[in-house]
Formats: C-alpha cells, sequence, structure tokens
C-alpha cells in the first residue's frame, strides 16, 4: 500500500486535526513542511493551484480540504472509527458548525492577539486568499476586538456539551467533531499561552481537550518535498471507483475546473474523472509529477465545465 505523506505546517490547525486523526488511528505516515503562505512551489504540481494546508498524497492521488482528508483516512483505515454509524450524522454537523461558526471568529481573535508570533506576512497572505487588501495594524485591531466576544460567546456551549459525565462531543465515543472542535480550541495556544485565560474557566474542555491531545499523531518520519514529487511522478493514480453523478453534473471525462466556494479560490483545471455525493476527483498533468488525480470534497467547492 502506498504511503501516506501528508503537506503540512506545524501551527496550522486544520493540519492538526489531520494529525490527531492519524494518531487516533494509528497509522505512519510522511511529514512534508510547506510554507505557510504562498508560494508554495513544492505543492502547485501536486494539486494544479489549491494552496489551502494540509494536503494528503498516496502516491499520485491528491487529498483537498481536511473534510475529505479524514474521510479518506477512514475509507483506508476504517477502525478505529471516526464516523461510528449512530453518531456520524450528528458528528458531521457539529463539524459543519466548528468550522464554519466557530473557527472563523477564533482565527481573527487570535492572530490579531499574536501576530509578534506569527509570520510577518501572514495576514497579508490571508487576505489575498479571501479577496481583501492587506490588512494594517489598526484594522487588525479593530478585527480582534470584534471577534473577541463571538469566541466568548461560543465556549460556554462547548463547556454544556460535556455536562453531565459526556466524555466526547458527539456521544460516547470519538468522532470526526471532536477533532473540529478541539483544533480551533488548540489554536488559541498553538503559538503561544497568551490566550490561555480564555479556556482556564471551563473544566470540562480542560479534561476532554486532554483527551483528544491524547491522540498523538501516530508515527511521522520527515520527507522532503522533493523526495514527494518524485513519489508522484513515479506513481500511477488509482482506479476510480464506480461514479455516481447527479443528473446535472457535467459527464465522466469532460473537461471541467473546480474551486472553493469560500476563500483560497484559485481554481484547478482537469478532466472530471469520479464523482459522487461527497467527491468529486480531477485527472490533470504536470510537467513535473505527469499523471495525478486531485480528489476534492462536494460541498463547499464550486465545479464547472471549462467553455
Amino acid at each position: 500500500m502506498a504511503e501516506l505523506i501528508l503537506h503540512h505546517y506545524d501551527f496550522s490547525n486544520y493540519s492538526e486535526k489531520v494529525r490527531l486523526a492519524l494518531g487516533y488511528k494509528g497509522l505512519a505516515w510522511r511529514s512534508v513542511i510547506i510554507p505557510p503562505v504562498a508560494p508554495k512551489p513544492d505543492l502547485t504540481p501536486l494539486t494544479g493551484g489549491y494552496r489551502r494546508t494540509p494536503v494528503l498524497q498516496v502516491g499520485a492521488d491528491i487529498y483537498c480540504d481536511t473534510s475529505l482528508i479524514v474521510r479518506e483516512l477512514e475509507r483506508r483505515h476504517p477502525a478505529p472509527s471516526l464516523y461510528p454509524p449512530d453518531g456520524a450524522a450528528l458528528a458531521d454537523a457539529i463539524t459543519y458548525w466548528a468550522e464554519n461558526r466557530l473557527f472563523r471568529p477564533m482565527s481573527l481573535y487570535v492572530s490579531g492577539s499574536n501576530m509578534d508570533q506569527l509570520p510577518a506576512n501572514l495576514q497579508s497572505d490571508r487576505a489575498l486568499m479571501r479577496g481583501l487588501p492587506p490588512p494594517d495594524a489598526e484594522t487588525m485591531r479593530r478585527v480582534t476586538a470584534r471577534n473577541a466576544p463571538l469566541v466568548r460567546a461560543q465556549l460556554p456551549r462547548i463547556e454544556a456539551m460535556l455536562a453531565g459525565g459526556r466524555t466526547w462531543i458527539a456521544g460516547p465515543a470519538p468522532t470526526v467533531a471532536d477533532l473540529a472542535v478541539y483544533h480551533a480550541l488548540w489554536f488559541m495556544t498553538a503559538r503561544t499561552t497568551r490566550l490561555a485565560h480564555e479556556l482556564a474557566p471551563y473544566p470540562r474542555i480542560a479534561a476532554w481537550m486532554a483527551r483528544v491531545h491524547g491522540f498523538g499523531h501516530g508515527a511521522p518520519t520527515p520527507m522532503t518535498a522533493p523526495d514527494a514529487l518524485r513519489v508522484a511522478a513515479a506513481a500511477v493514480p488509482e482506479a476510480p471507483r464506480p461514479a455516481q453523478p447527479f443528473a446535472e453534473d457535467p459527464p465522466l471525462g469532460s473537461a471541467v475546473r473546480i474551486r472553493a466556494d469560500d476563500y483560497g479560490r484559485d481554481p484547478v483545471e482537469g478532466e472530471l474523472h469520479f464523482i459522487d455525493d461527497r467527491e468529486i476527483a480531477l485527472q490533470r498533468h504536470d510537467a513535473q509529477v505527469g499523471d495525478v488525480v486531485v480528489h476534492f470534497p462536494r460541498l463547499g467547492y464550486d465545479l464547472r465545465p471549462v467553455r
């Protein structure tokens, strides 16, 4: 079986979500450290332009967005499960809230409070990903003040999710919801304990975070970016599963473009290789790595024919 190769960087909260999934499942993986900001010259040949972090590589198959990456890990390594049948739907709903309503204000509050701890050009890069001008110090001060209350308003709700002796967020066993809520809170103290006081009043959150932290990161070993490119160049994309398109989808084999529908909307073009209700995959050719298949989740991405 081809190695799992994770392209990530240390303070990426979404990378922490995947690192913990790898730990929970007890998996060995190769670790490729990528820049936190553009350009990412050793990632682009694999993704065709997608530059969010992290990216999972399995040979010549490239998986984008943690909502798909964790499901792909589950498909390949189903035990122990992060999607137990009696809790998967609730876990998906909590994950959507955590990554769309909890983490956005958290990222703005934490980044604005810790600008001296982050790469100098990080805020400019993130503004560019959202089509905004680079923020100055006064803008960041206002953004921080505006988002701090949105974070504080949600922390008691997380504490309440763990009331009554509940061990995990979505039920009696760990699920992807635990990873989704955890990585948002983890980001608060990932680089500095300056904001640790925000979590201090919540003992159930503290105990739960310790349990999730205990999953560890599995067994990573370093790999260089050029070596990862050579792995892709030497591999052949896996044969697709039977597609299950909707009537409105472009036909398999047609030229298409896909991009995120919120931010980081760098388009990726290729030939539609696979599609169902959860996943879209494009086959593309790159001069450095040859043929690769780039996989995206269905939800959160805009797919259109190339005309």
